[in-house]
Parts: C-alpha cells; sequence; structure tokens
C-alpha cells in the first residue's frame, strides 16, 4: 500500500501512545474537497479509501471523488469499500463456511493450496437463528428448546467447530450468548480501531440486513448477502456506487407513554414515502440529544424497513456514555473520543449540519403509540385507529391481503378447549394466538424492555392475566436483559403473564415461533379464521412470523404484553378495558402503563459489570456447545449422507479459464410475480411443510417429520434448499394462477406442478429459465439463498421493473443476469403473460456496465438495461460469480 500517497498522515496524542491517523482535513488543505462540509458517513466511506489506498483495488480517484462529493448532484462513480471486519449469524454463516470449505475442495483438485483460504479480515459468527419456541409458558422452556436446538443442529454445529478449528481469523459464539446485533452493539464494536498503531473508524459487513444497527455507534456497516461478505471476507472489496445521503432532522422531545418503537415506525412510514432505497440516511439536529443509545439503536436496526442502506447517527457525548455503561475499556473511551473529535466525526447540539442530498424534518413531540402491519412494517397504524383499521382489514381486497370475508363471514367463531379440564373460548377473526418479545429491534433497548416488565407487574397485581389461547414467549437479545429482569424482579410478573425466556436468539421474527397445541391450530384451519400476532420485531411479511397467522402486527414489548393480556385486536386499547381487577373495576391501558421516572429508576440497576461478566466468558457459556468434539483436517470430509451439509455443486466441473458470455435464446419463464416480492417470498425460511418437495427429499433419506427441523437450519444442504425456492406459502405466482405457494405452469404441457419439479424438466430439455417481476424485487432480509436457489433452479435471468440493492448484488454473486425494464416499463404494463419465449440479445464478453440489451419477446423487442453496475460486476458474471472469481484468482496468486 502507499502509506500517505496524499501527505495526509496525522498523529494522535492519547494517554498510553502516540498513535497515528489519516486525517481528512488534511486533504482540504490541500485543496482536495469540502471536508468540512461532509456528511459523517461520508467521511468515513472516504477515510477507508485513503487508508486503504493501493492503486490496484482502492485508486486516487476514488478518494478525489469522494472527497468532492456533492450534496445535490447524483455520482454515477463507483468506489470500493473495504470494511475492517465481518459479521455473520449462524443460518448465512453455515453456508458461508459450506462455500469455503468448498472453494477448499476445488483448490485441491485443481492443485492448488487448500490451506490457502482463509478469512482475511477479523470475522465473528454469532449462532442465534437456530432457537425454536417448541416450549414456551414453563420455567424450563429454555432448557427444552436449547435441548431440541442441540439435537436438530448437531451435524451443523459439528460442521462450525470443524470451521473454528481450521480456518484463521475466526471466531464462534456458542448459542445462548444473545443476537448477532445485540452482541455486535453490546460487545463487538469499538467505534474506533487501532492496528499497527493506526487508528480508524470502525466498519462492517454482516450477512443479516439488520446489521446497521450498529449504524447508532456511529460504526458504518450494512447487510449484505453471505456471497457478497464471503468475497470481502477473502480479500476482496464491495463495489458501490457513491451514495446520496438523506439528512433526517429531529427536533423536539418525546412525550410521556411513547417508545423508540412509536418512533421508528414514524421513521419507517416517512422513509418509505420519500424512498431512500441505495441511499445512506443520516440523522441530525439537537434532538439527537434526548435519545438513548438504545433507542437510537432502534432507529438504525430498521434501516432495511425503511430501505435504506443504512440508518447513521453520529458519534457523540451519548456513545460515549453507552459504551462506559457497556463496560468497554477506558482506553477504547478515550480513543474513540479523541480520534472523533481530531477527525471531525464528534457531534455536539447547535454544530452545522453537513451538505444532504436531501432533508427531512421531524418533530419528536408528534409521535404516538402505534403499531405497524398486517402485513408491512411501513403500514403503521395509530394506537387509536387499531380497532378501525382492523374492521378495513378483514374487508380488503385479495389483492392487498391475501384474504377478504364477506359480510356474513365476519363473525365466525369457534369454541374450543385446550384439555378437557380447562374451561372451552372462543377464537375468532383477530384473535392474538402468538405474543413475542423477539428481535434485537427492541430487546437491545432496556427502557422498553423494562416498561414491558413493569406493565406485567401492574397489571398482576391487578389481577389481569393473559388469554388461554395466546402463545406468549420472551427472547431476550443477551444475557445482560435476563439480569436487569431479574435484579429488578420484574421476571417473575412476565413470567405471571407467560412470558418465560425461551431463548436468546431470532425465534417469531423469523418465523421460528414453534407449532400452536392441536385444539388452536385445527380451529384456525377449520374454520379459516385470520387470526393475529403481535411481536417486538421488525418483519412482519406474509407467512414469515407464523403460517396460521394471516395477520402479523410490530409493537412495542409493553403493547406485546398488553395485547396477550386483550387476547384479540379488535380492540381499542385506548378506550376499551383491558379486563377487570379483584373489585370487579375496568382495568384500562392507562392505568397500567409506566410513567418514565419508574423506568429510569430500575435502568439505573444496570451496570457495566453486567456486561463485562456476561461477555468474559461467552466461549464457555453452553455445557451443550463444549461437548462437541473437533475434528477434521484443513479439506473438510463431506458426508454424502447428511442431509444438512453438502459440497455444493456452485463449482462443479469448473475449468481455470473462462468460458465466453454469450446470448441466452429461447428461454422459458419459472416465475412471474408482481410487486414487492420479498427475498422471504423466494428463499426458503421456516418449518419445511409436509406435502412438499423438501419433505419429499428429506423423507426418502429416512429423516421423519419431527425432525425436518427448518430451511434456515438446513442451509448447508443444496439439495433442500432448491426445493424450497419460491416455495412460500403466500407466494402468488401469476403463471399459476388461483394458487398460493411453490407452483408454476410447466408450459409444454400447460400442467400445473412444484416449482422445483417444472424447473428439473426444464433442465433435462435443456431449456433456459428466467424470472419476471416488477417493482422492488427482492425487499427484505439478505438472504444468499434467494440468488442461490434460483441460479440452482436454472434460471439464467431475472428482469424486473426494480430493484431491492442487496438481491439485485446477490444474483450477480451467482451468475444470475439482473436485467431492468427501461422507460418506466414493467410485465403488466406490457401485457406479458409469460407464456411467451424469451430472448436476451446483445451479450458478449464485450458488455459493458449499465449498457442496453434487447429483451425478444416472440416477435416483440423490447429495450432492457443490463443491472451490472461496474466493470468489476462484468468481471463476476464472466466469472460465473463472485466466488469462481476468487476461486481464479487464488489460483493466480499461487501460481
Amino acid at each position: 500500500m502507499d502509506q500517505d500517497k496524499f501527505g495526509s498522515k496525522d498523529h494522535l496524542k492519547l494517554s498510553k501512545t502516540t498513535a497515528q491517523f489519516y486525517k481528512l482535513e488534511n486533504l482540504e488543505k490541500q485543496g482536495i474537497g469540502h471536508i468540512s462540509g461532509l456528511p459523517f458517513s461520508i467521511k468515513i466511506l472516504l477515510e477507508q479509501t485513503l487508508r486503504n489506498l493501493d492503486h490496484f483495488q482502492v485508486n486516487e480517484d476514488d478518494i478525489v471523488a469522494l472527497a468532492n462529493w456533492q450534496p445535490k448532484q447524483k455520482s454515477e462513480k463507483e468506489i470500493p469499500f473495504k470494511p475492517a471486519r465481518v459479521v455473520l449469524q449462524d443460518l448465512t454463516g453455515v453456508p458461508a463456511l459450506v462455500d469455503l470449505a468448498a472453494l477448499r475442495t476445488s483448490m485441491s483438485q485443481l492443485g492448488g493450496n487448500p490451506a490457502v483460504i482463509n478469512p482475511k479480515i477479523p470475522v465473528d459468527l454469532i449462532i442465534d437463528h437456530s432457537i425454536q419456541v417448541d416450549s414456551f409458558g414453563m420455567p424450563n422452556s429454555l432448557q427444552i428448546n436449547m435441548e431440541r436446538e442441540f439435537e436438530r443442529n448437531r451435524e451443523r454445529y459439528e460442521f462450525l467447530k470443524w470451521g473454528q478449528k481450521n480456518f484463521k481469523n475466526m471466531r464462534i459464539f456458542p448459542p445462548g450468548v444473545g443476537i448477532v446485533h445485540q452482541v455486535n452493539l453490546e460487545f463487538l464494536a469499538n467505534v474506533v480501531q487501532m492496528k499497527d498503531n493506526i487508528c480508524f473508524s470502525d466498519t462492517l459487513v454482516g450477512t443479516d440486513s439488520h446489521t446497521p444497527m450498529v449504524n447508532s455507534l456511529g460504526v458504518l456497516g450494512w447487510g449484505v448477502g453471505g456471497i457478497e461478505a464471503e468475497s470481502v471476507m477473502l480479500g476482496q472489496p464491495i463495489y458501490m456506487q457513491i451514495p446520496e445521503v438523506v439528512g433526517f432532522k429531529l427536533t423536539g422531545k418525546m412525550n410521556p407513554g411513547t417508545t423508540a418503537t412509536d418512533l421508528v415506525f414514524r421513521v419507517v412510514q416517512i422513509l418509505r414515502d420519500v424512498g431512500v432505497v441505495e441511499k445512506f440516511v443520516e440523522f441530525y439536529g439537537d434532538g439527537l440529544s434526548g435519545l438513548s443509545l438504545p433507542d437510537r439503536a432502534t432507529i438504525s436496526n430498521m434501516a432495511p424497513e425503511y430501505g435504506a442502506t443504512i440508518g447513521f447517527f453520529p458519534t457523540d457525548n451519548e456513545t460515549l456514555h453507552y459504551l462506559k455503561s457497556t463496560g468497554r475499556s477506558p482506553e477504547v473511551i478515550e480513543r474513540v473520543e479523541h480520534y472523533c473529535k481530531a477527525q471531525g466525526l464528534f457531534r455536539t447540539d447547535g454544530m452545522s449540519a453537513p451538505g444532504f442530498s436531501d432533508e427531512i424534518e421531524l418533530d419528536l413531540s408528534t409521535i404516538e403509540p402505534s403499531m405497524a402491519g398486517p402485513k408491512r412494517p411501513q403500514d403503521r397504524i395509530g394506537l387509536s385507529d387499531m380497532k378501525h383499521a382492523w374492521a378495513k382489514t378483514l374487508t380488503a381486497s385479495v389483492s392487498q391481503r391475501g384474504y377478504e370475508l364477506k359480510e356474513n363471514e365476519l363473525s365466525c367463531q369457534t369454541q374450543i378447549s385446550l384439555s378437557k379440564s380447562e374451561k372451552p373460548f372462543t377464537l375468532a377473526h383477530g384473535s392474538v394466538v402468538l405474543a413475542a418479545i423477539t428481535s434485537c429491534t427492541n430487546t437491545s433497548n432496556p427502557f422498553v424492555m423494562i416498561a414491558a416488565g413493569l406493565l406485567a407487574k401492574k397489571a398482576v397485581e391487578k389481577g389481569l392475566k393473559t388469554k388461554p389461547w395466546v402463545k406468549t414467549s420472551l427472547a431476550p437479545g443477551s444475557r445482560v436483559v435476563t439480569d436487569y429482569l431479574q435484579q429488578s424482579k420484574l421476571d417473575s410478573f412476565l413470567e405471571q403473564l407467560g412470558f418465560f425466556t425461551v431463548g436468546y436468539g431470532c425465534t417469531s421474527c423469523i418465523g421460528n415461533s414453534g407449532p400452536f397445541s392441536e385444539p388452536i391450530s385445527k380451529a384456525i384451519i377449520d374454520k379459516d379464521l385470520v387470526v393475529a400476532s403481535v411481536l417486538s420485531g421488525n418483519r412482519n411479511f406474509e407467512g414469515r412470523v407464523h403460517a396460521l397467522t394471516k395477520a402479523n402486527y410490530l409493537a412495542s414489548p409493553p403493547l406485546v404484553v398488553a395485547y396477550a393480556i386483550a387476547g384479540t385486536i379488535n380492540i381499542n386499547l385506548l378506550e376499551e378495558p383491558l379486563g377487570t381487577d379483584q373489585e370487579g373495576q375496568a382495568v384500562y391501558l392507562k392505568d397500567i402503563w409506566p410513567d418514565q421516572s419508574e423506568i429510569s429508576e430500575i435502568t439505573s440497576l444496570i451496570t457495566p459489570e453486567m456486561y463485562l461478566e456476561r461477555y468474559s466468558n461467552f466461549e464457555t457459556l453452553s455445557p451443550l456447545w463444549n461437548e462437541i468434539p473437533t475434528k477434521g483436517d484443513e479439506v473438510y470430509e463431506w458426508d454424502e449422507s447428511s442431509t444438512y451439509i453438502r459440497n455444493p455443486p456452485f463449482f462443479l466441473n469448473m475449468s481455470k479459464e473462462l468460458k465466453p458470455v454469450t446470448d441466452i435464446v429461447d428461454a422459458k419463464v419459472l416465475v412471474k410475480v408482481g410487486d414487492s416480492v420479498t427475498t422471504d417470498h423466494i428463499s426458503p425460511a421456516g418449518a419445511i411443510a409436509q406435502n412438499t418437495p423438501a419433505a419429499a427429499y428429506l423423507l426418502e433419506h429416512e429423516i421423519s417429520h419431527a425432525d425436518f427441523n427448518s430451511y434456515g437450519s438446513r442451509r448447508g444442504n443444496d439439495q433442500v434448499m432448491v426445493r424450497g425456492t419460491f416455495a412460500n406459502i403466500r407466494l402468488r405466482n401469476q403463471l399459476a394462477p388461483g394458487t398460493e405457494g411453490g407452483i408454476t405452469t410447466y408450459l409444454p404441457s400447460g400442467e400445473q406442478m412444484s416449482i422445483f419439479e417444472a424447473s428439473e424438466k426444464y433442465k433435462d430439455s435443456g431449456t433456459p429459465l428466467i424470472v419476471l417481476a416488477g417493482k422492488e424485487y427482492g425487499t427484505g432480509s439478505s438472504r444468499d439463498w434467494a440468488a442461490k436457489g434460483t441460479y440452482l433452479l436454472g434460471v439464467k435471468a431475472v428482469i424486473a421493473t426494480s430493484y431491492e440493492r442487496i438481491h439485485r448484488s446477490n444474483l450477480l454473486g451467482m451468475g444470475v443476469l439482473p436485467l431492468q425494464f427501461k422507460d418506466g416499463n414493467s410485465p403488466d404494463a406490457l401485457k406479458l403473460t409469460g407464456k411467451e419465449s424469451y430472448s436476451i440479445l446483445g451479450l458478449s464478453d464485450g458488455i459493458k456496465p449499465g449498457m442496453e440489451l434487447t429483451l425478444k419477446v416472440d416477435d416483440q423487442e423490447i429495450p432492457v438495461r443490463l443491472r451490472l453496475d461496474t466493470p468489476v460486476e462484468i468481471e463476476y458474471y464472466q466469472n460465473g460469480g463472485i466466488l469462481h472469481t476468487v476461486l481464479r484468482n487464488f489460483m493466480k496468486d499461487v501460481g
């Protein structure tokens, strides 16, 4: 690397050493850019290019372009991003390690040294997405669920231990430590790093779309697909267009009775209306001083929900306070303060705002108690409007909700009982059958967690109880949450309402809600009831939380408890009583809602020692993890009989030489979908249902239904995953009208069949396949298998009206060609049925970023844009994907 091409290196005096850093102000002194007027997030991007200048991956013009960032001009310039570290959760981490293991196998087969394939930057993998709520409402639910987790995932965890032993630069956090984002916030992120006596801003990418939660600390990072993360781990930069930065000014203060959850629902609603996809959002203004760091984390966490790449908060005094209160060392805190102030990265009240591409303002005093749902996080509903909104939901069109009840169906209900000894109760439309305090969004925030505990305490003291049909669960984001709930004795009140701790990880938010009792499931199915879930998470897409809950609402933790007591969505909590007390007097939400002074009194019990103790022994925390043996050599020994871990076919028959890029001719449409199809619709997720191709595969391999586990847990097996791609129960493939789920029409015969079965028939005939899609294709989590499964189904190209950032990148990473309709066109506007014959013309080795190609549909020629946006992406496509590129580069490096 060119250590100091621009003469920007400077000294930073700390109490125990004098460090160095690349001072951005020195660029401005040389007449390069207007550094002092840049958004904080752009400054961090600029610093990492300056520090990584090597005239190969990072060039001088990258630095100059960022230094001259213009707020009102959208840049077409692509720049490299070389993050300092990577974080993985296990659902994406296992396939990432599978791919690394497969790279080692291929390297060995091609005559290279497999041991050279290791992460080149620090990688932390937190096992947090495999816990499922099998047991709930009991003191030993946590133990039962963890034992079941280890039973189901034994093969995966043995493989991860192999990876921990054989890959350098990798650290694994066992199950039961916490959720990846909360662990990142409370422990991993130090805001400013120091390596080789050089100080620099902490930067990262993560394989979960909610990685931006750490933006609340002033750490720049976002979610990427597993494919991109693997390439970063292997030394490749991420190439990105210089982003627009939307400034979001906060003023005023929150009113008593409102929470950070209420605030983030309003932020999501505003930013979805504005449109911030592929943009940075940076919060500023004196209103930030009234927001605690956990409140900011709640807002940063939901950046994917408002569509932004990041939701960034600059470092300030509140950041330093949080670092101290979570047990960071005095040296780290000193380094953060001194570096950020010297680098112009420290926010203070009254400071001049940077220039922004666009500006939005929100008065915090206007925030009201809210929910979001029934199927999108941006659909905010004021708590006072919930009952009215629910009535409209039941009669909304099928296209809007997936169900539409007629007048004579609105009052449908049924009497059931959970056992012969219990009294029967009524289940109806709107019954809340699942109430879950889950997800990093809120469990990382002591204020709302304590509020939930205090509300539970007041409810119990009034004699209120949870309704018997509600499945309750509490899944804290870290063990520290349990510590402060126990310290304040609030845990016992939550438990009296059924909210026992069921695990430390992501549960209902990703569909790991576990089964309902048989009588409840049967009643919902037999009567086709539209029942609801209420969860304190960030995602409520169709079919995600639970297959039987057609309406899913996001809410703050105290409101989750309140709805568990109410037992129905069909209530106005601000005007109707939750129940009656021991004297028969009506009890309203306002009677048990905690005030700010009560919450503040208990938050004072949280100490830095709690964090230090919980993270000091994370590697040996779990006896179940410690019992798993560590075995294997540098090349993994694949077990062909395994239904969890298989050598993926991505590198089969791979040659050292490139194959020419050619047109895609006479392709057929496998799937045609409308707008806002998410990666949850595409990627296999949740439970593996009976009577599906994936179930048939497992049964053929003598796996009983009780041991199917989830798709997420089987992400290391390509045969299971490809069978579950495009198989979400709420997917509506327009090629098979009137159906839901993974069904398509096999066009040669006109026969309806599973998408997997059709793809196999097309492969047998050598027919290339495409996907047609509308706007915002691939919205949602950074699911690499949404792209891997698409590739394995034989799809050569996706043609969409527009894409969500991560999914487009992932498709490219697997060698699937992303194309975009031009001039506002869409499949519907062009009257494409999907039954035509399709050819993509103009493909060759000479393709250029963003060039126009021709889509030939029967005899019609339609211009489309090639969504390979940089020369590097062209190289990836020519190689067949990112990993193929990396492997060929490794072969070149070792001769």
